[in-house]
């Protein structure tokens, strides 16, 4: 079942009205950066969502996590009307709406991953063309993590990003 979207003023005004704000990203993405007023429920609690007769309105980053959740989440409005924000907090922010960052919690635990995988990568292929091809190793070792992880859904790196310094203070 599609929901049917709303763009970023329409939202506003059903928000300002008494509409609820359901942000589905991860919770360490909510604690950088969400919209005044967005409950945090990420996809993996969303039928957590308790009944309300209030208009629903979901999003994330860029409107495609909820469009692609489109059924589970109209499931978890429990008859409520639902919507989506069109083009999600991206959206929210390029048309001028108010925005809360927190730029001392770290960035989301996917983008690290991202991060840290391909900066081993490359590393390892420069090193192994420049040095020792025993480097590319690396390479082959991050690829197959990546594999596990995509098909087990545990990532060994986002778990061992979890407990790095920078990352205590999302926890707490």
């Amino acid at each position: 079942m599609a929901l049917p979207t709303l763009s970023p003023a329409n939202a506003r005004c059903l928000i300002d009205a008494g509409a609820r704000l359901v942000d589905i990203r991860d919770a360490d993405e909510h604690a950088r950066e969400h919209i005044p007023g967005a409950v945090s429920l990420p996809l993996d609690r969303i039928t957590d969502l308790t009944r309300s007769e209030h208009l629903v309105v979901f999003h994330c980053r860029s409107g495609m996590r909820t469009a692609a959740n489109a059924a589970g989440l109209a499931g978890a409005a429990q008859g409520a009307p639902a919507y989506i924000l069109n083009g999600g907090i991206d959206a929210w922010r390029r048309d001028g709406h108010p925005i809360i960052t927190n730029r001392k919690q770290p960035i989301e635990m996917m983008r690290q991953v991202q991060i840290t995988a391909g900066a081993l990568v490359l590393s390892s292929v420069l090193l192994g063309f420049l040095l020792a091809p025993g480097f590319l190793g690396v390479s082959a070792f991050v690829g197959a993590g990546l594999v596990f992880a995509g098909t087990t859904g545990r990532c060994g790196m986002a778990r061992l990003l979890r407990i790095m310094p920078w990352n205590r203070q999302a926890a707490a």
